[in-house]
C-alpha cells in the first residue's frame, strides 16, 4: 500500500511539473508580477484552450499531490 501511494506521488508530481512548465507566462518582471497578480486573482484575465486546460489541470494535480502526500503520511 505504501509503495503503491508512493509510486502514485511520484507519477502525479512529473505531471504537475509539466503542467507548470508548459504554461504561457502572463506577465514579465517585478511590476508584472504584482499587477499581474491581482489581475489573476479578481478575474480580469480569461483563460482560453490549451491555458485554460493546463490551468485546471494544474489545479487537479495540485490537489491530488496533497491528498497523497497526507496519505502516504498517515499510511506510513
Amino acid at each position: 500500500m505504501v509503495m503503491a501511494v508512493n509510486i502514485l506521488l511520484v507519477i502525479d508530481a512529473i505531471i504537475l511539473i509539466v503542467f507548470v512548465l508548459l504554461q504561457s507566462g502572463k506577465s514579465a518582471g517585478l511590476s508584472g508580477a504584482i499587477s499581474g497578480g491581482a489581475e489573476q486573482l479578481f478575474g480580469k484575465q480569461k483563460a482560453r484552450g490549451i491555458d485554460l486546460i493546463l490551468h485546471r489541470g494544474t489545479i487537479v494535480t495540485g490537489v491530488i499531490f496533497f491528498l497523497l502526500a497526507f496519505l502516504s503520511a498517515y499510511v506510513l
